[in-house]
């Protein structure tokens, strides 16, 4: 059956990442605590694979990750605007969406991205490095060693980061040959990245620990006295930075 054809696929892209990347995920882990402790932000950039939604301001989740994004709107009615790639296609965008965000040197960058090869994730991991900031790349370097990248210095995000941690994702993402579909059926990066970036939590919380500090962590809004507790564990977070 197709349901336990992707069981297993799935199942082998979790034991590579377990058996490949714990490595990674141990130093990304180190490179957030000590950003705290030195009273830097952790920010998290996703293009879309489940990183951002799955992790913050989730129940059992970190607060001190925090998420990143901006968007880019032009409206007029004088003539017609074609807006495909209206964000996608513009080089420096990100320098000043990091800006605005008070994004500073020492903080943390989290970038999510498949393929690591479109203009808005480069961009934003080049304008990142202009400001002193550390990047973590959650990728996939096979599918993104064989793609071009879009952006103009010609560079994947695996290049360009600080430390990358491998999804192991294939080139093209989806996993599974199905006789009947032209496609290949069931992509594996976002469950994958959304097992990393459990793993890198989990690896935070237990350094914290045994550096005396215990981290703001939230429950769940639909428990009784929820919004409530989620209100303190943010005025907590304001107020202690982690």
């Amino acid at each position: 059956m197709l349901m336990e054809k992707y069981d297993c696929a799935v199942r082998e892209v979790m034991d590579r990442v377990r058996e490949t990347q714990r490595e990674n995920i141990e130093k990304a882990a180190d490179m957030i605590v000590k950003a705290v402790k030195d009273g830097g932000g952790i920010h998290v950039y996703d293009t879309g694979h489940i990183i951002d939604s799955e992790l913050v301001d989730r129940a059992g989740g970190l607060a001190l990750l925090r998420r990143l994004r901006y968007t880019f709107e032009v409206s007029s009615t004088a003539r017609t605007i074609d807006r495909r790639g209206i964000v996608d296609n513009k080089e420096g965008l990100a320098g000043y969406a990091l800006r605005a965000s008070k994004a500073a040197p020492g903080d943390v960058l989290i970038i999510g991205s498949v393929s690591g090869k479109t203009v808005p994730v480069i961009d934003m991991a080049i304008e990142a490095h202009k400001l002193g900031i550390t990047i973590i790349a959650v990728t996939s370097v096979s599918y993104s060693s064989s793609v071009s990248s879009d952006h103009s210095c010609k560079k994947r995000l695996f290049e360009i980061a600080d430390l990358v941690i491998d999804n192991c994702s294939c080139p093209g993402d989806a996993m599974l040959s199905v006789e009947g579909l032209e496609s290949r059926f069931a992509p594996s990066s976002g469950i994958s990245a959304a097992y990393i970036m459990w793993c890198l939590s989990a690896c935070i919380v237990e350094k914290m620990l045994q550096d005396g500090r215990m981290p703001t962590v939230f429950q769940s809004v639909n428990q009784p006295n929820g919004w409530d507790r989620y209100y303190e564990m943010t005025e907590r977070y304001d107020r202690l930075g982690f």
